[in-house]
């Protein structure tokens, strides 16, 4: 057992024993031409064997392992006493030795940094970036021993604690190394970083540099000179103001300084000096094999590294095929689905899609360099992408302004099939041709259900890949995609027309309420029958009021029913809609979500709100209301359009066009509908599989499936042998992904691009977005980021990052819609219009802007919204 390791002794295999910033360093200090100044590694066995026997210790571990991340009060408090217990333990003797032999070897005399290295720190998936504590200017074996004590006890601060809890990290897990390291006295020193840390661009080198000790720049005391460099050339530089910097005390310690009036504005960097500081960063980049976050130091003439670690912030890049230049477009951001997704998601939506479909950081993008190089396709494809989010389209102009994709002809089948199905006819209305589309897709289902029954093994997994195309086949008719942009071009024809004559803006939006057959809207007026089957037992509601604050797995809460007056009549309607329903939950294009059918409970806080807030028969009025506000909007937009001149022909193709709206926007919803229908065919049969692997001990859960791709499942179900080290590294990966932000669009040099919205015409402070529902309302804005905890009431404004037919059921209760993420034929579009909801989707960080409980003002007509008043309590 080594209680001190050196650092030539080290590299990155050596986490367990040194942390991750020990093992970092000491795989630095390999790098040929990188510059480490030198020292040791007291090793996790150090910490292990001074806490072994800590009087208290274990109870107070179990005690912290039970609180939540939102509990401040008690990580207040437990992490005080276990770090107290921490620092205050005697140092075993033989530890003792070792580290002031270390010291003595080094230079007892000589001055030191002591850092805290963690175990689970400084790593690819989760950095814990100044998460424990860090000592700067130690001198003396007695200062070292007692700071060594100190970093111990930082495993337990109140941050790490919470980033651990945040990030799923058990604190028995991560143990404690140290790093005692020579000091140097810089004139400066920084951070660099081998990608552009707010583009995410992997070809530019981004470094922040001020006079003295880092630790300015870290803790924010002084604004830092950045430079940017790319390809051995400086492509910008800011020079700030710097009055301040950190400075070594004699005796030990730091202290602040003020930096003379003549020097605050010079440059910290030469430019040789910054071109020098950012090949060594590219050298430690092809070292560690993946972008770096480098702290540095200038000691004189010469660069030195204090540390490195990955940049685990940045959006993972999709792996291409070739060399060249691609560019990427978010598949969530067009499905409302922004989430990550599993493996067993993943694989199968690309099975499904008929595009070149890449995934990276657990999303999914569709790989549009092709028709974005292509002069005949490139502005259909830019105007297409940016009529549904002008945030995509205009990040994909910004990207062929920069010239990063290159002109290249291409033949007329580079056209996306959406493209192609644009320009197809028209179709005149007729209802028929819709009843024809769902009727082939519905005996369609039925077959796979019927022939999906006798399949299992390997048999199964065959099936269910041969099935794929059938799938495309009802999901991409041609029929039914010719009358989806027969609806839209008929709607942006009315828009422009009666805009051009009338001066009525989005007047298709009225004209499009209580629309037959929209599977999705007719789902959330669905739930309010439900209600009313249930509104007359009280005793029912009262149960049903615990099981909305315990939401259990499973359809248990189901069989209670019985035991309630109204038991059965309640069960049937419940059962009713999940037949018809169940297969939807949020996020569903992913396979492995749960599915209502699988977890009813959570529909119950939304149907507790439909009892509460609205009266029997409130589903049928509200299509009524909306049929007959449709049916006056366009009575009277005829009359006006008769008055004018040529006006009897003018209203003649007006009324065509309204025709060609209601009769085929209903069916907008329903390939969407039917595509999670067979998905969920699919899941059942493949989760009964995955139980049998359960029972032959194959698989320790059935749902280590969803982290297996569809080919890998094929492959465990033919040879009943399954990697468990695979599954656990794919948990690790898809608990990373979740704590990051997907981009709408992305460039295979790590360009990570929003776009923005080019407006003048906004009112002073209003917040830009896309209008795809008109009318304007003002209301309580509630802030909702999981559809089980909303808490709506009617006249509320909901603002969410996005929604998709799961969160149908609760619009009925809301006057208005405000999403991040959405375009004017997403599902919150459409069901917004066809309710009679104001909304505006599209604004960039809503969420985060607009605070729960705020008086907002939505202008669905023009897209934009209004802070008008601070949360009411």
């Amino acid at each position: 057992m080594s209680f001190v390791l050196r650092f030539e002794e080290i590299d990155r295999t050596r986490v367990a024993s040194v942390g991750g910033k020990g093992a970092n360093l000491g795989e630095l200090a390999r790098i040929e031409g990188v510059a480490v100044p030198d020292g040791f590694c007291v090793t996790t066995d150090a910490f292990a064997r001074t806490v072994a026997d800590a009087p208290g210790l274990a109870d107070l571990l179990d005690e912290l392992a039970r609180t939540t991340a939102d509990d401040q009060d008690a990580i207040r408090t437990l992490s005080g006493e276990i770090r107290d217990t921490i620092e205050r333990l005697p140092v075993p003797e033989e530890v003792v030795a070792e580290i002031l032999g270390a010291h003595e070897r080094l230079g007892a005399a000589g001055a030191y940094a002591v850092r805290s290295s963690a175990t689970a720190e400084d790593l690819p998936s989760a950095s814990f970036a100044g998460q424990q504590d860090t000592y700067l200017n130690v001198v003396g074996g007695a200062a070292i021993l007692e700071h060594v004590g100190r970093c111990w006890g930082s495993l337990f601060t109140e941050r790490a604690v919470t980033y651990r809890l945040r990030n799923g990290f058990g604190h028995r897990a991560v143990r404690m190394a140290v790093v005692v390291q020579r000091m140097v006295f810089p004139r400066a020193s920084g951070i660099l970083m081998t990608a552009d840390p707010v583009t995410s661009d992997r070809t530019v080198v981004s470094i922040d540099a001020g006079f003295g000790l880092g630790e300015a720049l870290v803790s924010g005391l002084v604004n830092a000179d950045v430079y940017q460099v790319r390809d051995e050339v400086v492509i910008a530089r800011t020079i700030a103001s710097k009055k301040l910097a950190i400075e070594p005390v004699a005796a030990g310690g730091t202290e602040v300084r003020e930096i003379v009036a003549e020097q605050r504005d010079a440059p910290v960097l030469t430019e040789a000096e910054v071109l020098t500081l950012a090949r060594l960063g590219r050298r430690i980049e092809v070292h560690f094999g993946s972008p770096q976050d480098i702290e540095w130091c200038l000691d004189g003439e010469d660069f030195r590294i204090v540390q490195s670690r990955p940049i685990t912030t940045l959006f993972p890049i999709p792996e291409a095929d070739d060399d060249e230049n691609h560019v990427y477009v978010s598949v969530g951001h067009q499905q409302m689905m922004t989430d990550a997704m599993k493996p067993l998601g993943i694989s199968l939506w690309q099975l499904t899609s008929r595009g070149p479909m890449r995934d990276a950081g657990g999303r999914l993008f569709v790989d549009v360099t092709k028709p974005l190089s292509s002069p005949e396709t490139r502005d259909g494809l830019i105007a297409g992408l940016g009529s549904s989010d002008p945030l995509i389209g205009d990040a994909l102009r910004t990207v062929i302004d920069s010239g990063f994709v290159p002109v290249v002809p291409q033949p007329d089948s580079a056209a996306p099939t959406a493209m192609r199905a644009a320009a197809a006819p028209p179709l005149d209305a007729d209802p028929a041709l819709v009843a024809e589309v769902i009727a082939d897709s519905e005996a369609s289902l039925s077959t796979l259900k019927r022939d999906i029954a006798t399949k299992s093994g390997p048999e199964l997994l065959d099936f269910i890949r041969a099935d794929i195309p059938e799938l495309q086949r009802v999901l991409f008719t041609p029929r039914g995609l010719q009358m989806i942009t027969t609806a839209m071009n008929a709607s942006a024809w009315l828009n422009d027309r009666l805009r051009e004559w009338l001066g009525e803006k989005n007047s298709a939006d009225a004209l499009t309420q209580s629309v037959p057959g929209n599977v999705t809207s007719e789902m959330g007026l669905a739930l309010l029958d439900v209600a009313d089957t249930i509104r007359p037992y009280p005793e029912m509601i009262a149960y049903l009021r615990q099981v909305e604050h315990v939401q259990p797995a499973g359809t248990a809460f189901l069989e209670e029913l019985s035991a309630y007056p109204g038991g059965a009549e309640a069960r049937a309607a419940i059962d009713g809609f999940l037949d018809k329903y169940g297969m939807r939950c949020a996020g569903e294009i992913d396979i492995t979500r749960p599915r209502w059918s699988e977890s009813p409970a959570t529909l119950v806080p939304t149907l507790l709100g439909n009892i509460e807030h609205f009266e029997p028969g409130a589903g049928a009025r509200r299509f009524a209301d909306g049929l007959r506000e449709a049916e006056q909007t366009a009575a009277r937009l005829l009359e006006r359009l008769r008055a004018l001149p040529d006006g009897e022909e003018k209203a003649a193709e007006t009324e065509r066009m309204i025709a060609r709206v209601r009769t085929f926007s209903g069916y907008r919803e329903y390939p969407k509908y039917r595509m999670v229908s067979r998905y969920f065919v699919y899941k059942q049969a493949l989760l009964a599989e995955a139980r049998r692997l359960v029972e032959a001990d194959v698989l320790t859960d059935p749902e280590d499936i969803f982290f297996l791709r569809f080919d890998e499942l094929a492959e465990v179900v033919r040879t009943r042998r399954a990697d468990a080290r695979l599954i656990a590294e794919r948990k690790e990966a898809f608990r990373t992904y979740q704590t990051l932000t997907a981009p709408r669009v992305l460039t295979s040099d790590g360009r990570a691009l929003t776009g923005a919205y080019r407006r003048e015409d906004l009112p002073p402070g209003a917040l830009p977005g896309m209008a795809v529902s008109a009318g304007t309302i003002e209301g309580r804005a509630r802030v909702v980021a999981d559809i089980g905890q909303a808490d709506l009431e009617p006249g509320d404004i909901l603002v969410t990052a996005y929604t998709d037919p799961s969160w149908t059921p609760l619009f009925v209760a809301i006057a208005g819609l405000v999403t991040e993420v959405g375009g004017l034929m997403t599902h919150g579009a459409v069901i917004a219009r066809e309710y009679g909801l104001p909304a505006v989707v599209g604004v960039e960080h809503a969420t985060d802007l607009i605070r729960d409980g705020q008086r907002i003002r939505v202008n669905g007509t023009d897209g934009y919204v209004e802070i008008l008043s601070q949360p009411t309590d």
